[in-house]
Parts: C-alpha cells; sequence; structure tokens
C-alpha cells in the first residue's frame, strides 16, 4: 500500500492501535484513548492474572507432592468454576443494580466517542465496564463450566514435570510454563469476563456469543492431543506431535490476533466442506442445511460400503450412490414436486415455469436413468470379468490406463484450443481474427463449436464410462476391503460424474503410476481443481470511482479480440492481470429505445384515423379469436340436417344516464319491430304453443319487473321452437329509475334469423357476448362504421379450413352470411361504444393512454364489459394494437390495401408484445424472448408522452475469468477491513484503485453486505446433452 493511498485514514488509525492489542491480550483494554482511574487498569490486571494464580495454586501442591497430577488439576479446575460464577453473578448484580435503563453497548467495540465515568473502584457503572456480561442465562452457566474446564486441564497440560518430560530442558519448561500460562489466561479472560473483538469475523453480529468460545476450544483441541499421548505413549509419532503443538501452543495468542485460525462455527463448516469435497468426492453446497445433509449421506454411503460382504454388491453400490448423488438432488426434488401438485394447482406461465421450477424435464430423467443402467450394467460385468483371470484384468486396466491418458490429452487439446489464448500467454491461431460482426463471427466460430460439442460428448459421455471401467477392474476391490479403500473408492465412483474432468486427471496419474510401479498400490487422493467456478457479476461501467480499472479491463479485452488478432501469433501483454480474456459468445440481449410520441399522438388527423382502425382490429382479433377457438361454445350447437335457430337475448340498459329523446320512442311499436324479426337459437325447434304466443305478445311491454323480482321474459309467436323457462329467460332487474311506460327506452336486440351457411356456426361468437346494453337507435347510427369489406377480407383470409376441400368456397359462404355479420355487427360496436360512447369527436391523447393503462372511462356499456373477463381482455389487446399502428403508420407511412394491415396486425400477435411495463406478461414475453416489446407512458416532468421498445438482439460478449486465489484475498482482506477495523469511508477505493488487481470490481462482487453486486444469479441447471 502506497503512502499516498492508506488502508487506513488517520482516525481509524488511533481506533486501531487501541483495539489490536484488546484483541491480542483477549479482551482486555489497557489502551483507552483518555484518561481513566488507574483502579480500571488493575483490576483487568487482576482478572487477567486469575487463572493463572489458581492453576498456580494447584501447580504448586503438586509439586510440593501433596496431591497427584489429576487430582491438582481438578482442584485448579473447580476454585476457577466458583471464580467465575462470582464474576458472572457480580456483573448481573451490577446491571440489575443500575437506575438508569440504557442499552447494552457491543461486546468489545470501541469508538473515538466512547467515554466512561467512574465513581469508584467497585461501583456498578465500573463493573460494567469491567465485565459486561452474558446475554442469556445458559451461557453464563456454560461459558463458566468451561473456563473451570479449561482451567484444569490447562495446569495438568503445563505441569513443568511434563514439559521437562517432553524436551528435558530446564530452560525450555521455564519459557513454555510463563508464555504458555499467558496464552491461557488470555483464552480465559475472553471466556468469562470480556470477549475481544477477533479479526478473524464469520457472522457479522454474534447472536448466540459463539465468538467467545473460540480461543477456549483450540486451547482444548491442543490439550487432548497431550491427554491421547498420556494414554498410549507407545505412539513414537503421537509423542512427535505433543511436542510440536506444545511449542506451537505459546504462539496462539498471534495466531488470534492475525485471524489465522477460524471462528468454530466457520471451522466445523469448513471442515464439513473440505472432507466432502476431497475426502468424499462431493461438492460445495450453497447452503449449510445442503452442506450438512449431504455430508451425512456422503459419509454414510461410506460406512455402508463397508460393511456390504460382497465386492460386486460394493462395486454396484458406489456405482449407484456416486452417480444419484452427483446429481442435483433438490432440483429433481422439485421437478416431481411440481409434477405432482400441476393438476391441483393453476399453471402461473410456461415461461416462468420452465426458468425457475422446471429447471429438469421427463427427458432428462428418462436421459439419468439410461445412463444409471449402462453404468450399473459396465461395472458389474467388468467387475465379474476380473474375478476370473488375474492376468486379463491387469492387461485390461493397463489398456484402459493407455486410454485414459489419451482422452486426457485430447479434452487438454480440445480445451485449450477454444479460447484465445493457450496456456494465457499465447493467442490461439485458430481462434476467429473478425469479432466486430456477429454474423461473420459466427460462421467462423461454427468449426470451434463443433470442437466444443466433441469435446463435451468426451467429457460428459466417454471419460465417465471409461474411469468406471478402470475402477471396476482394480484389484483392491477383489478381497476384503479396508476403511481406506471403500472411502477411496467411494470419492472416486462419485468424482466420476461430480468432476470428471478433475477425476480424469487423477486417475491418468494413477495409471501412469501403476505403469511406471507394477507393484506400487497408490491412490491419488488430492484435487487439483480448488477455484472458484462462478464469479458474481460486476459493474464494468466507467465511473468517477473505478474508471482506471475499467478502462484497464477495456484495454485486455481490446488487445485479445481486436488488436491481438492482426498477428498470427501474439503473446499476452496483459499476462500478470488477474483478469485473463476467455471466448466470445453471442448473447441474446434487448436494446431498449425511448421516444417521444409529440406529433403522433396528438395530430388530430391520426386520432381521426384511429376510431376506423380500432373497429377494423376488433373485427380481426374478434373473427380471429373465433376461428382458433378449439370447440364451440356449449350453448352454440352444429345445426343437423339444415340450420337451426339461434337465440339472442337482450339485456336491459342498466345505466341512469339520461338518454336523448331520440333514443325513446313507444315500447309497444318497437316491440311488434322485434316480433317480425327472427330470433337465433341453440335448439331445434319442435313446436309451437298458445302459451308461447301470449307470453310473447306481451313482452317487453311497459309492465317492468319489480325490482328484486325474477319475472319470464317472452317471446314473439313468431318463433318456430319451444322456449324453456330457464335462467337464459330469465332477467333480473332492480334499483331502476321511475319510467314512463309511454316513454320507455328501448333495447336493441339481434332479429332471429337462421345462419345461411351450415359452417357459420364455427365462427359464431359465445353466447355470452351476444347480448348488450347499447339501445337500437345508437346502434343504427353505430352500424355504418362498421366495415363490411374488411370484415368479409378478413373471414375470407382465414385458414381453418385449409384441410377441407373447397375451403375458399366454403369462406365465401360464410363471409356472406348476413346474420353472422350482425352478430358481429353488434358485439363489435357494442365494444367500440364502451371505449368512445357514441362521440363523434375524435379521442384526446389523455384518453388513449387511459384506456391503453386498462382504466376505461365510464360509458352504456361498461358494465356489460367488465362483466365479459375474456373479451375485455381481446378489447385490450384490440385496442393497444391499433395503437401502436397508429405510430406505425405516422413513422412509416399510410397502409396501402387490407393485406398489409393483416400483415401488420399478424406481426404485432406473433413478434410483439405490447402492453405495459408494470405488467406481469412484460417479464413473461423477456422470458419467452419475445422479438419486440411495446409500452407507452407519460413523462410528467417533460409533459410530454413516451413509447418504449425493446428490441431482441444477438450481440458478441466478451467473457473473462479472474485469478481466483487473487479474488478470495481480497474479499478476505475486505471482511477484516469492515468487521474488524470498521472502516467507513465509503470512497476508500477511490484513491486505492488497482488496475491489476482490479480491486474496485473485485470489492464490489463480494456478497453483501461486504459487496454490493449489481446481479447475482442462483445456482443454474445445465443438462448433459
Amino acid at each position: 500500500m502506497s503512502p499516498d493511498a492508506p488502508l487506513l485514514n488517520d482516525y481509524k488509525q488511533d481506533f486501531f492501535l487501541k483495539r489490536f492489542p484488546q484483541t491480542v491480550l483477549g479482551g482486555a483494554r489497557l489502551n483507552l484513548g483518555y484518561c481513566a482511574p488507574p483502579y480500571i487498569y488493575v483490576n483487568q490486571i487482576i482478572l487477567f492474572l486469575m487463572p493463572w494464580v489458581l492453576g498456580g495454586i494447584g501447580t504448586l501442591v503438586y509439586q510440593l507432592g501433596v496431591l497427584k497430577d489429576y487430582y491438582a488439576a481438578a482442584l485448579s479446575g473447580g476454585l476457577m468454576l466458583l471464580t467465575a460464577f462470582i464474576i458472572q453473578l457480580t456483573s448481573l448484580y451490577a446491571r440489575n443494580k443500575a437506575v438508569t435503563v440504557e442499552r447494552m453497548r457491543a461486546t468489545g467495540i470501541i469508538a473515538e466517542e466512547d467515554e466512561y465515568e467512574f465513581t469508584s473502584c467497585a461501583g456498578a457503572e465500573t463493573v460494567r465496564f469491567l465485565i459486561p456480561g452474558k446475554k442469556y442465562i445458559a451461557n453464563t452457566v456454560l461459558h463458566s463450566v468451561l473456563a473451570g474446564l479449561v482451567c484444569g486441564l490447562g495446569t495438568w497440560y503445563l505441569l513443568p514435570d511434563r514439559i521437562t518430560s517432553l524436551y528435558g530442558s530446564t530452560g525450555g519448561t521455564v519459557l513454555l510454563f510463563v508464555f504458555g500460562w499467558l496464552t491461557l489466561c488470555i483464552g480465559e479472560y475472553s471466556l468469562i469476563v470480556n470477549t475481544a473483538t477477533e479479526t478473524a469475523t464469520f457472522q457479522t453480529q454474534d447472536t448466540y456469543e459463539i465468538t467467545p468460545l473460540t480461543r477456549p476450544l483450540y486451547i482444548l483441541f491442543f490439550v487432548s492431543v497431550d491427554l491421547a499421548h498420556r494414554f498410549m505413549e507407545n505412539i513414537s509419532a503421537l509423542g512427535q506431535i505433543n511436542q510440536i503443538l506444545h511449542i506451537l501452543f505459546v504462539f496462539l495468542p498471534f495466531l488470534w490476533a492475525l485471524g489465522t485460525l477460524p471462528p468454530p462455527d466457520a471451522f466445523l463448516l469448513w471442515a464439513m466442506e473440505q472432507v466432502l469435497e476431497f475426502g468424499l468426492g462431493g461438492s460445495s453446497m450453497s447452503s449449510r442445511l445442503w452442506l450438512l445433509a449431504m455430508f451425512i449421506i456422503s459419509v454414510g454411503t461410506a460406512v455402508i460400503s463397508y460393511f456390504i460382504p460382497s465386492s460386486l454388491g460394493v462395486v454396484l453400490f458406489m456405482t449407484g450412490l456416486g452417480f444419484l448423488l452427483s446429481l442435483n438432488l433438490s432440483g429433481i426434488g422439485l421437478f416431481f414436486i411440481h409434477s405432482v401438485n400441476r393438476r391441483r394447482v393453476e399453471t402461473k406461465s410456461q415461461a416462468l415455469a420452465s426458468s425457475s421450477e422446471r429447471q429438469f424435464t421427463w427427458k432428462e430423467c428418462l436421459f439419468y436413468f439410461v445412463m444409471l443402467a449402462l453404468a450399473l450394467s459396465e461395472t458389474s460385468l467388468l467387475h465379474h470379468f476380473a474375478g476370473f483371470s488375474q492376468i486379463s484384468k491387469s492387461n485390461s486396466q493397463t489398456m484402459v490406463g493407455y486410454i485414459l491418458m489419451i482422452l486426457l490429452m485430447i479434452l487438454w487439446i480440445l480445451r485449450e484450443i477454444q479460447g484465445v489464448y493457450i496456456f494465457g500467454i499465447f493467442r490461439n491461431p485458430f481462434y476467429p481474427k473478425d469479432v466486430q460482426a456477429a454474423t461473420a463471427f459466427l460462421e467462423k466460430h461454427t468449426r470451434l463449436t463443433r470442437i466444443g460439442v466433441v469435446r463435451r460428448i468426451l467429457l460428459t459421455l466417454v471419460s465417465p464410462f471409461a474411469m468406471m471401467a478402470f475402477l471396476s477392474l482394480d484389484s483392491s476391490l477383489q478381497g476384503l476391503h479396508s476403511i481406506s479403500v471403500s472411502i477411496g473408492f467411494t470419492r472416486a465412483f462419485r468424482m466420476v460424474w461430480q468432476n470428471t474432468e478433475s477425476a480424469l486427471l487423477e486417475t491418468a496419474i494413477v495409471s501412469g503410476v501403476h505403469l511406471l510401479s507394477p507393484n506400487a498400490d497408490l491412490w491419488w487422493n488430492t484435487s487439483l481443481n480448488t477455484g472458484i467456478r462462478l464469479l458474481l457479476g460486476l459493474e464494468l461501467q466507467e465511473t468517477s470511482c473505478h474508471t482506471a480499472e475499467a478502462q484497464r479491463v477495456d484495454e485486455v479485452f481490446e488487445d485479445a479480440f481486436e488488436k491481438g488478432c492482426r498477428k498470427v501469433c501474439s503473446l499476452n501483454a496483459h499476462f500478470a492481470n488477474v483478469l485473463t480474456p476467455c471466448t466470445v459468445l453471442p448473447v441474446k440481449l434487448y436494446s431498449d429505445a425511448r421516444n417521444i410520441l409529440s406529433g403522433i399522438i396528438d395530430s388530430h388527423e391520426n386520432l381521426k384515423d384511429f376510431q376506423g382502425d380500432l373497429v377494423k382490429v376488433l373485427v380481426w382479433i374478434l373473427v380471429r379469436y373465433c376461428s382458433k377457438r378449439p370447440s364451440m361454445q356449449g350453448s352454440v350447437r352444429k345445426p343437423e340436417q339444415g340450420t337451426g335457430p339461434l337465440r339472442l337475448l337482450p339485456a336491459w340498459n342498466a345505466s341512469p344516464r339520461p338518454r336523448c329523446p331520440e333514443d325513446t320512442e313507444s315500447s309497444h311499436s318497437e316491440t311488434s319491430d322485434w316480433s317480425n324479426d327472427d330470433i337465433f337459437d341453440d335448439e331445434p325447434s319442435v313446436a309451437k304453443g298458445k302459451m308461447e304466443k301470449d307470453q310473447l305478445n306481451d313482452w317487453p311491454g311497459g309492465n317492468l319487473p319489480i325490482p328484486g323480482s325474477v319475472e319470464s321474459q317472452r317471446v314473439s309467436d313468431h318463433s318456430t321452437g319451444t322456449v324453456p323457462e330457464d335462467s337464459l329467460f330469465r332477467a333480473v332487474t332492480f334499483a331502476y329509475p321511475a319510467t314512463d311506460k309511454g316513454k320507455q327506452e328501448e333495447v336493441a336486440c339481434t332479429p332471429l334469423a337462421e345462419f345461411s351457411c351450415a359452417h357459420s356456426h364455427l365462427l359464431s361468437l359465445p353466447e355470452e357476448w351476444r347480448s348488450h346494453y347499447v339501445p337500437n337507435s345508437r346502434m343504427k347510427e353505430m352500424r355504418s362504421l362498421f366495415p363490411e369489406d374488411w370484415y368479409q377480407f378478413v373471414v375470407r383470409q382465414l385458414g381453418c379450413f385449409r384441410s377441407e376441400e373447397k375451403a375458399s368456397d366454403i369462406l365465401e359462404e360464410i363471409a356472406k352470411d348476413r346474420v353472422l355479420k350482425d352478430l358481429y355487427v353488434q358485439t363489435v360496436m357494442t365494444c367500440y361504444c364502451s371505449l368512445f360512447e357514441i362521440d363523434t369527436v375524435a379521442p384526446s391523447p389523455g384518453h388513449l393512454l387511459r384506456v391503453y393503462s386498462g382504466v376505461l372511462p365510464w360509458s352504456v356499456a361498461l358494465n356489460w364489459l367488465t362483466e365479459k373477463p375474456e373479451l375485455y381482455q381481446l378489447v385490450l389487446k384490440a385496442f393497444r394494437y391499433t395503437l401502436k399502428l397508429m405510430i406505425d403508420k405516422a413513422s412509416l407511412g399510410p397502409i396501402q390495401d387490407f393485406k398489409e394491415l393483416i400483415n401488420y396486425l399478424e406481426e404485432y400477435e406473433s413478434d410483439w408484445y405490447i402492453g405495459l411495463v408494470s405488467e406481469e406478461k412484460w417479464k413473461e414475453a423477456i422470458l419467452q424472448e419475445k422479438p419486440y416489446l411495446f409500452s407507452m407512458g407519460y413523462d410528467p416532468h417533460m409533459g410530454v408522452y413516451t413509447g418504449r421498445v425493446l428490441t431482441l438482439q444477438e450481440l458478441l460478449i466478451q467473457v473473462g475469468k479472474l485469478n481466483a486465489e487473487a479474488v478470495r484475498g481480497q474479499w478476505a482482506n475486505l471482511s477484516w477491513e469492515l468487521l474488524y477495523a470498521t472502516n467507513d469511508d465509503e470512497e476508500r477505493y477511490s484513491i486505492q484503485a488497482h488496475p491489476l488487481l482490479l480491486r474496485n470490481l473485485t470489492v464490489q462482487a463480494a456478497d453483501p453486505p461486504l459487496g454490493y453486486p449489481i446481479y447475482s444469479s442462483k445456482p443454474l441447471h445445465l443438462q448433459l446433452y
């Protein structure tokens, strides 16, 4: 660190000089930074040396021959236990005696502003300062008992006679005795008096007070080795280890202060992970729960394999469990759970399910099952064959060893020629030189892609089976196997699938050793792949904080993929940099274009054309929807032996708005008009009776139903079928204003008629869509807006009859069906009325934005539309398509003919998602990789309407890897700097930018709360095939 860029500023340097002695001494605060009474320091020294005094009593009585060594140790331990309880009870009494209730300060944290006022040597504030106490009663008891145990065993461990028997030197005994007791005092002080802030921090907050256990547990580990040596003196190696540990014991305070020894919780998890990865052939887990579960399963696998009596059973068991444990068990479990619950839970969306929950497929599970069956068959047959002849077995294993070494060389060569650099130094002459244009690069990169496919097949399919053949032919599996054989082969059979490339390297080395030393029975259990395999996302944009580093990243990639490609064979000019360029990958990304719609959305001509285009788009969407329905609605049946009539029920106008005088006429006169028209019916005609005729003649007269009552609607005597009196022919009308008989408002209704084409039912609208709230007079005004020629053109362009002969003739007949057209006229114009009513004035831009956002204005048919969610979504889609069409027409020019208009709409349907960014379907469209997305909005600051277009593009992304050790070293330093030195300078790395180490970018990518990565993905599942 240069003087111009210090690691800690002056303020933090003073803080560090106060905190570090406290860490070395186990929590004793002898450098407060302000004037404190002498008794504060004296009391701390007395508490610090108390274990030595109590241990000295036991040592003295032993040296005088009064008690034996273990009795002397028990005496010191009992005295320390009593002292620890007294210390903790004193702290508890002082806290309860305090008059003012204060929040307890975090243990061991000294800030510049913390100054204490002391009134007496044994005052409550003095005791609270010296002995903060424990947060939990259970820890008070546990830590006191542990303190007595450490003191008693420590006394036994540091007895002068014991040390002299180990080394035979009086001078060495004195040094080890003195400095050994200093180590014990430091551990005891941290446990029962005041816990030191450790430089090796695993948890940001010590909720369960685990930190005080760190130093005593390491002391107990050293003592346990000495106890084992006492009872097993005949083991010379154990004696040598005990001698080394006695010397190392006096250096424990420095190891604790430097953060070399981890906390117990971190050490336990780390040890489990190391045993799982290097001893049992597993891999790092994503969570502590998964680590514990996988560790138990892996250990259980090795134990069970040891007790299996049959060698063939051992091979089959190791092969099967090794393959299964190498799979993503959590992903498979989620897949089966999702499959079981799929019928009971509504599916959200295929895109979201495929990306999050359904990572596995049945096809992949079948592939794994086949692979497992082949693996079991191969190992069982080869092992059975190897049991007959030792000579054939040896020759076969030697041959397989040669194959493995050849595979290793081939895979290494295929891996190196796919990257831009070989060994990270020499530029690959086979790598494409032109990486500027995506199309040209992909064409030249095809050869390397094929090489990658070949390497993947060799690595994931050929190599595992070759290694299992080598393992199955090994002679160690033929006889009685030991613990080392069980662990070794359990690891080997699992690593074949878990980490194939490392396993291939190790197996090839073992095969080579066997070839060079035929009589040697060696096994290579060291994994060479210790680097990290996934680095979090980095913010590679040039800001004021890390401009130099971002610029260096650009230079590294530029030299590799732009400047370096000009030479046939060049060297990596940035070989010493932690970033090594690897390759260029085509990645699909969305470009985000935002523009202002001023001059388009507020143009009077565009707004006027919008209304006519909306009707056309509504016609196209409804016809398309009806033609693509899987089957007709239950209420619309295919006629037999001709076309039967369809009934369409009128709906009362529930709107309280007053109508224009021309919209209200005599109800009796309109009744006769309705009764003269045909009625659509979904049932074949049977007979007609006088009762029906009487009912039909009365409806809809001036007698409106009483609010809250239900009365049968009546149909004209011109109906040819029996009308069942059910819910379809009943209306519930209530809370209506009083209506004059002679001035009752008419209600528009589709006349009773028959389809003129036998196939018209295939395009018939759902029956619940046929009723509407638009009066007849208003409907007559709006019928002129319906584009009949466009409707016929859309029907003729349908492709639902591609498999039938004379499809064009059938579509022509459907297009000329007047009854079907009337259905579409009334439904389309009712939907139009729900958006604009009957206003002939062009809509305002604000009106368009509100409807586009799903906020419909009040209208006559608003309730009618909102009660039909499916139709409402279709209308909203049509409105959004029309708005996008208006923008395209203003940008690209007017539409020439109907064919061009259909092309626009079909493109919107297939390649576009037109909606709002806040909608869930916007995210689904991105996951589905829709080519284009459009959204409309309003900028209140600028007062303009805006449009946003996302365009899917394939861009070339430069990929590199960071040195694993450099990253881990910087993250370790970051943990020390933030958690121990509490460096709160937000711009601390602005003056410490390091282009060689990329310190800013690496620090930012650390896990929160230490770092702040802009993106960190969860583990992704990659298929083997």
